[in-house]
């Protein structure tokens, strides 16, 4: 054999060899990622189906995957090439849960939650138009402006923008196809509702953020991994060895789109630092967190007191949070609401924790949620809330130049962000599908505080 031939015939092999690889671990993520994400942007906020295909699932490579919706059954179907079939289906009160590893039966078979989730306009009692000290004319034009531009496909890639200004709606503006009552997912934006959760547990005693976190999988005082407390856990501190990439198979992809228990998967994880020493920010985190937040207060309660305890105290009364197969809640990124909802969420945080007089949090909760901590060199992260720290490329400058160094924010992949300015007294929520220049837009906004 001639060697030109002997070297392509190896080139050929190895090719063959690495796309089969590619395709055995990375078209069941696609496969499940088109599944859930079109099943919760169909059945649970009220899209069609077209809009998801073009927009969520509209780029490489998830644009291969094919899916399948069935209306009466309230369930999709995806394959890459009639290959890695997933199916996720809809559960009143539940959103949609993706088929892994459990059969749907199986899935169905758990505990029935109590929780009725409305969608109406009654949820905005506690939002005001007012006069204010800002400058709502240009405040309307700088949001319309945000939302109306549109990218080289004519699509609009913020979806809404709402502006409190002093607790009182000043400003809102949609993009067609949404409106204020248009469920809208906050990707991580869930871990900083997951703080808030363990927050209302810690304030009733069931918790202590500063003793070994309650993990079955470290029960162990001799497993190294039994020294991680649940405040490592909220500062992404925990040490544990997780990689968190959406570009490729990953344990976060893994995690997400090929495993019925989240929290466990993460949990399994060896110990790659010693926790407290070094930030790493891990979804796998936020639902060991989740899980911890299910056992503290046990089944069947639990889904009604993330209904009760959380939402309908605030108001947020459109969210849908969502379960993963082990009928945990997907604290890392599945919660669903209006933008007026999400604004009703920042504004706890904004009020200390006081909702109409009640006091959700303990006094200090919300002050340690936004402490910076050591091992956090670019100041940037609290409880499951960014921080206006430095800028990574930068750090001689804030994340946000244009932003007050008191601002705090939930964020989420493709620039989902509830962010909260002390003191401007401003809560801006902004939401889309595709990431926008925050600083540009929070720099245009905090022009219009006179």
């Amino acid at each position: 054999m001639k060697p030109w031939k002997f070297i392509l015939y190896v080139l050929m092999f190895t090719g063959l060899v690495l796309g089969i690889r590619y395709a055995w671990f990375s078209f069941p993520i696609m496969s499940g990622f088109t599944a859930k994400n079109m099943c919760s942007c169909v059945f649970v906020a009220g899209r069609p189906d077209s809009s998801v295909a073009a927009e969520e699932l509209g780029d490489f490579p998830l644009s291969l995957a094919d899916y399948e919706v069935d209306v009466d059954k309230k369930s999709v179907t995806a394959t890459v090439f009639g290959m890695a079939k997933k199916k996720a289906f809809y559960r009143e009160g539940l959103g949609c849960t993706l088929v892994i590893e459990l059969s749907e039966d199986a899935i169905r078979k758990q505990v029935s939650p109590a929780v009725v989730v409305t969608q109406t306009d009654t949820a905005i009692q506690n939002f005001t138009i007012a006069d204010s000290n800002l400058d709502v004319a240009n405040l309307s034009q700088v949001i319309k402006a945000h939302v109306n531009a549109v990218n080289e496909k004519g699509q609009h890639e913020a979806r809404a923008v709402v502006v409190l200004y002093d607790g009182k709606l000043q400003a809102e503006h949609y993009a067609p196809g949404f409106d204020r009552n248009s469920r809208m997912l906050g990707w991580s934006m869930a871990k900083s509702v997951t703080s808030a959760l363990i927050g209302l547990l810690v304030k009733q005693g069931k918790l202590d953020v500063n003793k070994p976190a309650p993990v079955r999988e470290w029960a162990d005082a001799k497993d190294k991994r039994h020294a991680i407390t649940l405040k490592h856990l909220l500062q992404q501190t925990s040490g544990l060895d997780f990689e968190e990439n959406y570009a490729k198979y990953s344990d976060a992809t893994r995690m997400l789109f090929d495993r019925a228990d989240m929290a466990a998967y993460t949990a399994s994880r060896p110990m790659k630092v010693a926790p407290g020493t070094e930030f790493y920010y891990s979804s796998g985190n936020a639902n060991i967190l989740s899980r911890i937040v299910r056992q503290a207060v046990g089944d069947p309660n639990y889904y009604s007191f993330i209904y009760d305890s959380l939402f309908r105290k605030i108001g947020m009364h459109s969210a849908v949070m969502e379960p993963d197969a082990s009928g945990t809640m997907v604290g890392s990124s599945y919660v669903f609401a209006t933008a007026r909802d999400w604004a009703k969420f920042g504004l706890l945080y904004y009020n200390n924790g006081m909702v109409n007089g009640q006091q959700l949090f303990s006094n200090d909760w919300v002050k340690k949620s936004l402490a910076p901590f050591a091992a956090d060199k670019l100041q940037q992260y609290g409880y499951q809330f960014w921080l206006n720290g430095f800028n990574k490329e930068n750090p001689s400058q804030k994340k946000f130049p244009a932003a007050p160094a008191d601002m705090f924010y939930a964020g989420g992949y493709a620039g989902q962000n509830v962010f909260v300015i002390p003191s401007k007294k401003l809560v801006i929520v902004r939401l889309g599908f595709k990431k926008c220049d925050e600083n540009e837009l929070l720099r245009k906004i905090l022009e219009c505080v006179r």
